[in-house]
């Protein structure tokens, strides 16, 4: 009763803090727009310092969600911490999807968006080649962009980025392998981001629908540590819909054909060989990942052509690698050590 008691009249006293609290920002890292085409758009970062790497990094994230988890707020910012070691940063913003995107492929984003990404980079910078960031769906659009393109990319860096999409730990997949896809794309079209949400927050349902409300309570009287929720609670709602060709792709072509680890993945009528990226490669996972199992990810080092693997465990989560006080502190110093050594 105690316990309860207390319970409530935090919840009482806290309603007032939650009531005034504004809608917290992000992306606050100056950029400016480099490239933009549809609703497209890449963003070169500026740091307080000049950078110092010799070759510019384009981040490719994945379609889901929306790419500021890259640089959600000052003190919690991999595009920030990748400025300060001296990275020449770039990011593409996929923007959202509506009804005229919905006949959009896997071609169309590969070999047609990226591809110009690039590009505009490397045309900016007046190379011939850059290094490439993909992070989880991004990462596997960076791994076919390199076997298909080798001769634009320098270094390749994986972030929590899945090869092998039925690994028996994969809760994601177990959903997707018995999906009908095709009845789903043609009844709904566009994926609608709310039901994707849903399917994500559904594979973790009493922590992500419950547990996390009933702690907010504890931090209501901290307005630094409320800010800092509510802005993960809107960066996580803030999503875009999928475009439902591309989508239908996904599905088929990776959880339910494993098409990278069975070398049978084809974009655009062309074969995609992970065999085929001679590029060093720096490979990220969480341990704690139950989107992207780490299983998942170690598989990549047993089919790339490179003789220049290295991988990376994380001690966190499929969001933890991006934001939290350990990922500050290693993961862009680790990213920036591993390219300086193969400048």
């Amino acid at each position: 009763m105690d316990e309860v008691s207390a319970f409530q009249r935090k919840l009482a006293s806290g309603m007032g803090q939650l009531r005034g609290a504004r809608q917290p920002g992000y992306a606050n890292t100056p950029r400016e727009l480099v490239y933009s085409e549809d609703k497209l758009k890449v963003w070169h970062f500026k740091g307080e310092k000049k950078p110092t790497s010799k070759t510019p990094l384009l981040i490719a994230y994945a379609l889901v969600n929306t790419v500021w988890m890259t640089d959600l707020q000052a003190d919690r910012s991999m595009v920030r911490n990748l400025l300060e070691q001296g990275e020449d940063v770039y990011l593409i913003d996929w923007g959202y999807p509506d009804a005229v995107d919905r006949w959009l492929t896997l071609d169309d984003y590969i070999n047609g968006y990226l591809d110009r990404c690039v590009d505009a980079v490397l045309q900016r910078c007046k190379l011939d080649a850059i290094d490439l960031l993909g992070i989880c769906q991004g990462g596997v659009f960076s791994l076919c962009y390199t076997a298909l393109h080798p001769h634009k990319i320098r270094n390749l860096i994986t972030m929590v980025t899945p090869v092998d999409f039925q690994t028996p730990d994969n809760m994601l997949s177990h959903w997707a392998r018995l999906l009908d896809v095709d009845r789903f794309v043609d009844t709904v079209g566009n994926i609608p981001a709310a039901l994707m949400n849903y399917v994500y927050l559904s594979l973790k349902p009493v922590r992500l629908n419950q547990q996390k409300y009933v702690g907010l309570v504890d931090i209501l009287d901290s307005p630094i540590e409320l800010e800092n929720f509510l802005r993960m609670e809107r960066w996580i709602f803030d999503s875009p819909d999928q475009a439902g060709e591309a989508f239908r792709e996904f599905i088929k072509k990776f959880y339910q054909d494993n098409g990278l680890v069975n070398d049978s993945l084809e974009i655009g009528g062309r074969r995609v060989h992970l065999g085929a990226i001679k590029h060093p490669v720096l490979n990220i996972f969480a341990e704690q990942d139950h989107l992207v199992p780490p299983d998942a990810s170690r598989a990549m080092g047993r089919h790339l052509g490179t003789k220049d693997y290295t991988q990376l465990a994380f001690k966190g989560g499929h969001i933890g690698i991006y934001v939290s006080g350990r990922a500050q502190r290693e993961v862009p110093p680790a990213i920036h050590q591993w390219l300086r050594a193969r400048d």
